[in-house]
């Protein structure tokens, strides 16, 4: 039996009409099918043993999602709805029109390929000649998770609720203890122990809160061994504090996404993820991609760095990171890895960067680590290196989360945010790749 649907321009059609021809030569659509041609499938594809209806063909499923997420849209709905009414969505899917549920259940059950698609186009934008690592520009962006913050509770609070709620079902109990034979026979064929309503749901959210408790009180258990480890690496003396085995007080669990955690943007607080990208400077091809529910970046930027040489075959000549990434542990590891870093070690606005005066005379031996980082950061050079990441990772955050519209990120749990995350990634990386190859910039990959 057939493994997939046919898959053919002209399927559906009573004349031999080319879809091709529906959009212009020089649509973006012919470039970008192209492209994902080159996508190596075999992960998804190896998904159906055939036998029964046959499935939609995934090359065509994945060139819809690519391209709806192009136009910011992530809807299954709208999707099926573009399959109608949008002429370039028709051409690339030969004219077939999955419904809705069929292309939420294709994105859900693939998630983790579509994810991995990413490096693919770390390796076709090299291909086409569209990064050289001279320059790579790193930062992170906070992302809406699907889950809103004020379906939280802090650790303090479960306490409280645990107790409150414990004692409400207890009381009950102790009640129905006191029930007397009359009432019971009332009760026809019922025990007479039955949680009435408000109890039955109360259960429940005693046992989502006690779960949510000990998720925390382990995470405390795991980061209090941490400290003492790192405390021994250092050759001090780890003290034992039981209080420091425990979570803090204002420690947090979601109850939608468990996953996510509250964190601070610039202007405000929200229920996310923190979403981070490497970017050449050269065409601003994202070249690694990382997302997690830690909030502070400069843990981040180890596995930044090792990404770039995993996906690129070798380390940067120089990194950018904007303050929050500055410590001695990730200075000293680009100082290993032959990186030139540009990280200030505090908050300076773009504005300070332009007007300061660049030093002058020899660099005072007196300077500390920072005050060096902040003397090279004021010259003309390093003024003129670190001035890139204007010009780099900060347009294509930009281009990510307002020109393609991800406000929020739309599957809840970490693993299912990421790889979200990174076919997003992908996209950008494809559409560079196009852009470059309509502009005769690259050659095709």
């Amino acid at each position: 039996m057939k493994k997939f649907r046919e898959y053919e321009p002209n399927q559906g059609m009573l004349m031999p009409v080319y879809l091709g021809d529906w959009v212009p030569a020089g649509h973006e659509i012919h470039v970008i099918g192209a492209l994902l041609d080159q996508l190596d499938l075999s992960k998804i594809e190896g998904a159906y043993p055939g036998g029964g209806q046959p499935a939609y063909h995934p090359r065509m499923m994945v060139k819809i999602l690519f391209y709806a997420y192009r136009l910011g849209v992530r809807s299954s709905r709208q999707i099926e709805r573009m399959l109608y009414e949008n002429i370039p969505m028709r051409v690339l899917s030969g004219n077939q029109q999955p419904d809705h549920w069929t292309v939420n259940q294709f994105r859900r059950r693939h998630q983790e390929a579509l994810g991995e698609l990413f490096r693919q186009t770390v390796s076709l934008a090299m291909k086409a000649g569209l990064v050289d690592l001279k320059h790579v520009a790193g930062d992170g962006t906070k992302l809406k998770a699907n889950a809103s913050k004020h379906n939280a509770m802090s650790y303090r609070r479960m306490e409280e609720a645990e107790r409150r709620i414990s004692e409400e079902i207890d009381a009950y109990f102790k009640e129905a203890d006191a029930v007397d034979e009359a009432e019971d026979r009332e009760m026809g064929d019922r025990s007479g122990y039955e949680l009435p309503p408000h109890l039955r749901d109360a259960r429940k959210r005693l046992e989502v809160i006690r779960k949510a408790k000990a998720e925390l009180e382990a995470e405390a258990k795991v980061a209090e061994v941490a400290r003492q480890t790192k405390l021994k690496k250092e050759g001090r003396k780890p003290r034992k504090d039981p209080e420091a085995a425990r979570p803090k007080a204002q420690a947090q669990r979601n109850f939608t996404d468990p996953d996510s955690r509250v964190m601070k943007r610039s202007r405000d607080f929200i229920q996310g993820y923190n979403g981070q990208v490497a970017v050449d400077a050269t065409h601003q091809i994202i070249v690694a991609a990382d997302l997690t529910n830690l909030a502070p970046d400069a843990p981040h930027l180890p596995k930044m760095v090792d990404q770039v040489r995993e996906n690129c075959g070798r380390d940067p000549d120089e990194m950018s990171f904007d303050a929050g990434y500055y410590s001695r542990e990730n200075l000293e590891l680009l100082r290993t890895r032959h990186v030139e870093a540009f990280i200030p070690p505090e908050r300076i606005s773009h504005m300070h960067w332009r007007t300061s005066d660049p030093p002058r005379g020899r660099i005072p031996k007196s300077l500390d680590e920072k005050g060096r980082m902040m003397r090279k950061l004021r010259t003309k050079r390093g003024k003129a290196r670190y001035r890139l990441r204007e010009t780099t990772v900060e347009p294509v955050i930009g281009q990510i989360t307002w020109n393609r519209n991800l406000r929020q990120l739309p599957r809840r749990g970490l693993q299912a945010a990421k790889t979200a995350w990174l076919f997003e990634c992908a996209l950008h990386n494809l559409l560079k790749i196009a852009g470059a190859i309509r502009a005769g910039t690259a050659l095709p990959a």
